[in-house]
């Protein structure tokens, strides 16, 4: 494991991929710091673990962030690495969509990254070590239709954490900014209860833990984008240099 610090702290610990990479670390032998607003799910992330910690936080309430993240530190230590993991996902056409419903999205998944990042970071870029990661998507990146809002957030995420990176580029941090493909977890199940688009059909369900490899493998290499797969590596180029052929065939395939 590339990772060699002590302390780690996960938004979204009480599912899906905050859930693996809390039980990951801690049979690796760290301590594990998890925050979610479900209880049952945070206990039972925890359940067997005796290095996971839980604190049922809302990542929108600027305030408690900062309060857990100070408990945090004074029970466990300074924090060493941060997965910013906590996202929700409804689909949805944009003008069909709820405003109220996008709103929350971006409160969750962006402002939620915002409270974090100013929660934990600058203890990080006083002691001149640790490891950010944040997770954005394809979807942010490589756009379809039925994600208006959900992709919104995402690529706020992205470019918050490429900005981020550059302006603490020399601080001792290292930075990656995650960007799976469609991954078998259970955030996916909000998309398909809601507006599933057709384009997520088509390439191959990637599993969780290969994403966490992926972080790992990145963090060592120096990369700050980590795509963890041969399809996540073509999107993202198809992206730059073939916008229009993208665009095409999300046309075709969804059929509108």
């Amino acid at each position: 494991m590339a990772f060699e610090g002590k302390t780690v702290l996960i938004t979204g610990g009480g599912s899906g991929m905050g859930r693996l990479a809390a039980r990951n670390l801690a049979a690796a032998g760290k301590d594990v710091a998890i925050f979610d607003v479900n209880p049952e799910g945070l206990a039972e992330t925890a359940t067997g673990h005796t290095g996971i910690h839980h604190w049922v936080v809302d990542i929108t309430d600027e305030n408690a962030v900062h309060q857990a993240v100070k408990e945090v530190e004074e029970k466990l230590g300074p924090i060493d690495r941060l997965y910013n993991c906590a996202a929700i996902m409804p689909f949805g056409k944009i003008l069909e969509h709820d405003a109220g419903v996008m709103k929350k999205m971006m409160e969750i998944n962006y402002n939620g990254l915002i409270h974090i990042t100013q929660a934990v970071l600058p203890g990080m870029v006083a002691r001149g070590k640790g490891d950010f990661i944040s997770f954005a998507s394809m979807a942010g990146l490589l756009p379809t239709m039925l994600t208006g809002g959900y992709s919104a957030t995402k690529a706020a995420v992205a470019m918050f954490t490429e900005i981020l990176y550059h302006e603490n580029i020399n601080s001792g941090v290292r930075f990656a900014c995650v960007c799976p493909p469609t991954t078998n977890t259970p955030l996916l199940n909000q998309g398909k209860e809601t507006a599933w688009p057709k384009m997520l059909d088509q390439g191959t369900l990637l599993d969780p833990q290969d994403v966490l490899d992926a972080i790992d493998k990145g963090l060592e290499k120096g990369k700050f984008w980590i795509f963890p797969n041969r399809d996540s590596r073509i999107g993202y180029l198809m992206r730059r240099f073939a916008p229009g052929l993208i665009w095409k065939q999300v046309h075709q395939v969804e059929g509108f």
